[in-house]
């Protein structure tokens, strides 16, 4: 093989040039730092490198040939994912000294399933937004249009692999941040069953449970066969994902038979206007399904969307008080003045003002309404919608402006924590955000699987993705229908403006 041909193979497709040895590990991990080096200026994706490390591991160490990734390159997210002795950020100024005692559990498993980390990539502040525009290290640019968001909160990982430096790359969800940056950037994300993945040995779990690990690929195959190697519980696991029948691996091609599928256009969280665009991917979609011979009507969850909303939104904002009380207890001293970017301050003295009552009936609220779409899939095998509201919005689009931007620094600057009872001051940022994503964050309250699946580009040439969820513990039919659908419109050679194959501009 010549590395030239690095970027048409799925990681797979490298394992297994790897174990026939007509490429080395090491060769592997050259060319894909080269690609980096070649793109990431103008993406920004991976804000720290680790390219000594991974060679002193590649040389350690040879591919182990049983593993399924044996010597394939790969990127971790620099949220929720710690590893010994390397910089583990949260993407915040607060924490840009911090550096994990010890890996994660999902760090192990990634290293014994033969992949070789060379580099975290980049996320919002504490993951806390869809787009990825974090002050410490500058925003993450989307290759198919550089003043583009490639969405968030895993929007470094999704740009890496859209812009071929790696195949597949790490990534958590706990509102969204596979799905939504998978759509953002033309390539497949799914997001598990909740419990499906680990979250330890640090974690018994992150974000009410709400938040699990898994990546973003051009392939689905890749996905399925690396959810084989990561899945499993760990023995402090406060719920485990139910067993499967088989390999995830084994499902990709396997027929999924005439499945019911439910159609929705009605966002699930606040209520926005939806993009032509986003409608017609959905339309397009379902039309797709039915030519596929499965059975497609409209039928919408019963959900209060503002309710969810802003309930939904409470519990992200104690979580991130208690977060940064962790982080203060550990580094031994709270937040400097600027320290913290104001959004994400405000957050956390909104999850401080919010008493334990509030939280718990935010959180059984939630949870009423997972009830009631878990019963909706007692008639409907999936759930088909648009994965986001909006094509991928440009750079900056939702940060706080005008006199809510005003206000958040003037009570700041101030201590003016009274500001924040200013009627809809507070519900205007939460419909800001949740206007770009008012789909992906139900599955994440019932812990349902869901992914993103590319399907359609506008007449901008942006990616439009679509969302697809299933019953809890229904990875298979997912990864089932995944297959047949990449089978029927290919998107894996598709190639962006900003790609390591590309001439330098």
């Amino acid at each position: 093989m010549a590395i030239a041909d690095y970027g048409r193979f799925d990681a797979l497709g490298l394992a297994e040039l790897v174990r026939r040895r007509q490429v080395s590990a090491a060769e592997l991990l050259e060319e894909a730092i080269a690609r980096n080096e070649r793109v990431n200026p103008r993406t920004g994706a991976v804000v720290t490198p680790l390219y000594d490390d991974a060679r002193r591991a590649a040389a350690a160490t040879p591919a182990d040939p049983a593993a399924p990734f044996a010597g394939v390159p790969f990127l971790v997210k620099d949220i929720h994912c710690d590893m010994a002795g390397v910089p583990s950020t949260s993407c915040s100024r607060y924490l840009a000294g911090h550096k994990a005692p010890r890996d994660a559990t999902i760090v192990e498993r990634l290293r014994r399933a033969g992949l070789v980390i060379f580099g975290r990539t980049n996320a919002p502040e504490l993951g806390l937004l869809p787009v990825t525009e974090p002050e410490l290290f500058g925003p993450t640019r989307n290759p198919w249009d550089p003043t583009r968001t490639p969405g968030g909160s895993s929007g470094g990982s999704a740009a890496a692999v859209a812009a071929g430096v790696v195949p597949l790359a790490h990534a958590n969800d706990g509102g969204g941040s596979i799905r939504i940056p998978a759509s953002c950037c033309g390539l497949f994300g799914l997001k598990p069953t909740r419990g499906r993945t680990p979250v330890g040995p640090d974690h018994s779990q992150v974000w009410n449970g709400f938040t699990i690990a898994h990546a973003i690929s051009r392939s689905v195959r890749d996905s399925a066969a690396l959810l084989d190697a990561t899945a499993g519980p760990e023995t402090t696991s406060p719920y485990w994902a139910p067993p499967v029948a088989r390999p995830f691996l084994a499902e990709v091609g396997a027929p999924p038979g005439k499945l019911r599928i439910a159609l929705t256009k009605r966002p699930q969280v606040t209520s926005p206007p939806l993009h032509p665009d986003c409608a017609a991917a959905a339309d397009d979609a379902a039309k797709l399904l039915a030519d596929l011979g499965h059975h497609v009507d409209e039928a919408d969850p019963d959900l209060d969307a503002e309710a969810f909303a802003r309930d939904f939104f409470t519990l992200v904002c104690v979580d991130t008080a208690a977060f940064l009380a962790r982080a203060a207890a550990e580094l031994g001293r709270r937040p400097r003045r600027g320290e913290l970017e104001s959004a994400t301050a405000v957050t956390a003295l909104l999850g401080r003002q919010r008493s334990a009552v509030e939280a718990t009936r935010a959180r059984e609220r939630l949870e009423a309404q997972a009830r009631r779409a878990l019963a909706f899939f007692e008639r409907h095998d999936l759930l088909l919608s648009p994965a986001l509201a909006l094509p991928p919005p440009p750079i900056g689009t939702l940060k706080p402006r005008g006199l809510e931007a005003f206000a958040q620094d003037l009570l700041l600057r101030l201590h003016l924590g009274v500001l924040l009872r200013i009627p809809g001051l507070i519900d205007a940022s939460v419909r800001r955000v949740f206007s770009f994503m008012p789909f992906s964050p139900l599955p994440n309250v019932s812990g349902q699987p869901a992914m993103s699946v590319p399907l359609t580009w506008n007449a901008a040439g942006l990616p439009i993705g679509v969302q697809l969820v299933a019953r809890f513990g229904d990875e298979a039919t997912l990864f089932r229908v995944a297959a047949q659908l990449e089978a029927a419109r290919p998107w894996r050679d598709r190639r962006p403006p900003i790609h390591a194959d590309a001439p330098a501009p």
